[in-house]
């Protein structure tokens, strides 16, 4: 057995390689790519959770069924408006939330400043 072949790699070199550095053209279309299936996935999943057909989705969200189909099998990316609006016609919520990390609430390293400091100008001192 080659030890090579039964390494663990870390999957950012794994994409790195494949499609080269993140922000390039090709690492930007891939990660699209994944993004439109990805969503597709889980709009169809919904779907058929729901018991409804693509007709039926179509109709509730005044779209086509082959846009449907086409959003479901990832060749497209619904707009957020009708992303929302398929959303809500499967009787579902779309919830933003701050990611965890290790257990930790993820928080952005920009320092956020108050409003007197964003705007210290037409202020009187």
């Amino acid at each position: 057995m080659n030890t090579r072949e039964t390494m663990i790699q870390d999957y950012d070199d794994v994409l790195d390689a494949r499609y080269g550095k993140e922000g390039t053209p090709e690492r930007i279309k891939f990660e699209e790519e994944a993004y439109a299936y990805y969503t597709g996935l889980i709009l169809r999943d919904a779907r058929k959770d729901a018991k409804v057909s693509q007709a039926e989705l179509a109709r509730r969200t005044q779209t086509t069924k082959s846009y449907i189909s086409r959003i479901e099998n990832g060749v497209i990316i619904p707009s957020v408006a009708v992303f929302y609006r398929m959303v809500a016609a499967l009787g579902m919520a779309v919830e933003i939330v701050r990611p965890t990390v290790c257990g930790y609430e993820y928080r952005p390293q920009a320092k956020y400043l108050s409003e007197p400091e964003q705007a210290p100008y037409g202020k009187n001192k």
